[in-house]
């Protein structure tokens, strides 16, 4: 009994140099999903966790704000209490250490040791060899801390979380330590990896890679059925509502309508229905005059946008975060700042959403080089790797947040409207009076539209859809501009001279006279009130 216990204080003096990330493991006061919410989900990675003929490797991606770290917390709380929990690694940017790759394997790997004595009896002999481990490679890191003791355990079966690592710094263009377990995991049978991140270039790079790509299963939280997501997030709301209501002894409140419309400005991000409690529990006013606000300005985000979520972070700050790990502009690059400027002005203050390429097209960039300013920000967008999807913010909040001067902080990343409006502007008409010309789509003379069988073949090869954005709605952007019209007031007079019949043409065929006829009209009003006011 002395040499055993003698034997186990050694190795608890040895573990104790593993160096690891204090508070990074799965705590049992963690927040989750609220009991009844994500029910979907939640039983699939259930049965995928104890399925182990199923892929060794589970990748939960969604947006920013989709809840994919409460699903993560979850999960864990519920492998915990069956006790098929081996280790968890909640990455975090606001906490050093807990953003540090090169802590993740040490750190998973002192909670296998904490757990599981035959692991740690293989363990520590491994660091006694290697005193420096945290400076190893995380080829090494993964293959001494983890695979090496993990083959000598042949009875052990478990699931090992890492959540939100994107958080991680990496300067990598593929995730290294995707790269470093695609290498291993298939010598290491019986355990499991769930992992969650946003979708950026680096992760879903690293989910392709080769050895891994086979190894995975993959689930895109943004992409379930919306109808699934609203009635959850509506169920949330009811219940932290009725809390705050039973709190402060709220008679009748809230009503369903409050409900619906808080539900309906959620538009699926869990974050925001969040961010939307919290800001009703405030400690001076009262929920109900917390929600008079958010419903006396039924468009503006601002008010969830500022409410802080956890330690310093609000909706703005993940929003300024993303977009500074996106392009970390270190060294002024006055090219590279109009370049991102114009391509997210085009996205968030389009009318109609458009591909990458209809972008390109529109703002006169190449589509490789739009494609290269949205991919680090697909965790803020719904932009696909179908090349004729548009590309769109996947909540109201994003843009809010980014045409806003007081929210959106970094002039770099801040989009003016009516600066980019202006650009748009110019950018139609250049389009439209470089590409139109009479009978554009060689029609036939006298001949109605619905008499033309192939029209819409003849409308798809001959109108891009920048251009028949441009057609359609040249005349918004416009009129949102300012009073100087100085530097696209040639365009316009090339246009009205020149290419209004065939711009004609172009509605017509495309459906749109009527909407044509309502927008010159205000083109009018416009006109007349910015000559009159520069007399």
């Amino acid at each position: 009994m002395g040499a055993h216990t003698h034997g186990l204080t050694a190795e608890l003096l040895v573990l104790r140099t593993c160096p690891y990330a204090p508070g990074a493991g799965y705590q049992d006061n963690s927040l989750g999903c609220l009991t009844g919410t994500r029910v979907a989900i939640l039983d699939e990675i259930e049965t995928w966790s104890r399925d182990f003929d199923k892929s060794p490797v589970y990748w939960l991606n969604g947006v920013a704000g989709a809840g994919k770290s409460a699903i993560a917390q979850t999960t864990a709380k519920r492998l915990l209490a069956d006790g098929r929990l081996g280790a968890s690694f909640f990455c975090s940017r606001d906490f050093r250490d807990r953003c540090d790759l090169h802590l993740i394997f040490p750190t998973l790997s002192f909670q296998l040791a904490c757990r599981y004595p035959g692991f740690r009896s293989a363990l520590t002999p491994l660091l006694q060899l290697n005193p420096d481990i945290k400076s190893e490679t995380l080829h090494n890191q993964m293959e001494t801390l983890i695979v090496t003791p993990l083959r000598e355990q042949n009875d052990i079966s478990m699931v090992i979380v890492i959540d939100a690592l994107d958080e991680c710094i990496d300067d990598e263009p593929q995730s290294t330590i995707l790269s470093v377990m695609g290498r291993f995991i298939g010598e290491i049978p019986n355990i499991k990896f769930f992992i969650t991140g946003r979708p950026e270039p680096r992760i879903q790079s690293g989910f392709r890679l080769r050895l891994l790509r086979p190894l995975t299963e993959v689930f895109i939280l943004h992409m379930v059925d919306h109808l699934i997501v609203n009635t959850d997030i509506q169920q949330f709301l009811e219940v932290k509502l009725s809390e705050l209501a039973q709190q402060y002894q709220l008679t009748g409140w809230p009503s369903d309508k409050h409900i619906n419309l808080l539900c309906q400005r959620a538009a699926g991000l869990f974050v925001y229905a969040v961010a939307t409690v919290k800001f009703l529990d405030h400690p001076v006013f009262t929920p109900k005059e917390q929600l008079d606000k958010i419903i006396n300005l039924p468009d503006c985000t601002i008010y969830e946008g500022a409410t802080r979520l956890k330690n310093k972070t609000t909706l703005d700050s993940l929003y300024a975060a993303i977009l500074q790990m996106a392009f970390d502009l270190g060294a002024e690059d006055p090219e590279l700042i109009s370049r991102i400027q114009s391509v997210i002005g085009a996205v968030v203050l389009l009318v109609n959403p458009l591909p990458p390429s209809g972008v390109a097209e529109l703002i006169g960039l190449e589509t490789l080089q739009v494609k290269k300013v949205l991919a680090p920000l697909q965790s803020l967008l719904i932009f696909s790797e179908n090349p004729n999807c548009p590309v769109k913010p996947f909540h109201k909040s994003f843009p809010d947040f980014i045409t806003d001067p007081s929210r959106c902080l970094n002039e770099r990343f801040h989009i003016s409207p009516k600066a980019r409006d202006h650009k748009l502007t110019i950018s139609c008409l250049r389009l439209i009076n470089g590409a139109l010309k009479p009978n554009l789509l060689s029609l036939p003379d006298c001949a109605l539209n619905n008499e033309v069988k192939d029209l819409q073949d003849r409308i798809k090869a001959h109108i891009s859809p920048a251009l028949e954005y441009a057609c359609k709605f040249w005349y918004d952007h416009l009129t949102k501009t300012g009073e100087d019209i100085s530097q696209f007031l040639d365009a316009l007079h090339g246009f009205l001279k020149k290419m209004f019949l065939p711009w004609l043409e172009i509605v017509s065929v495309l459906g749109t006279t009527r909407d044509a006829v309502i927008g010159l009209k205000k083109l009018i009003l416009w006109l007349n009130e910015v000559c009159l006011g520069t007399l």
